[in-house]
């Protein structure tokens, strides 16, 4: 039985949207054409991650101005867990992956 993969995006320590994407570039292993903006992250995620689970945490630790960046993710997070679970049904090799906020 194969290890279950979990990936932990940790925002502590970041104070901009550049560090925000610089973070998600580290974490997920993007190559180094990842865009930094939410297009490749969806692009890369719905493609490149292999992961059983990804926690995300250390958002309150940044400024308030950040939450609709963060609203932004967290739809893209469901939508790819969504369009796996779909795609799984045609797909066999293809899973979703969950995601949980933690804070």
């Amino acid at each position: 039985m194969k290890e279950k993969k979990i990936i932990i995006l940790d925002f502590n320590g970041c104070k901009t949207y550049r560090d925000i994407h610089a973070r998600i570039h580290e974490t997920f292993g993007f190559p180094d054409w990842y865009g930094r903006n939410w297009s490749a992250f969806w692009d890369l995620l719905s493609t490149e991650c292999d992961a059983d689970e990804v926690i995300v945490k250390g958002e309150s630790s940044m400024p308030a101005e950040y939450k609709d960046v963060f609203d932004i993710m967290h739809e893209i997070l469901e939508r790819n867990k969504t369009r796996h679970a779909e795609r799984m049904k045609v797909l066999d090799w293809m899973k979703p992956f969950e995601y949980t906020i933690v804070d």
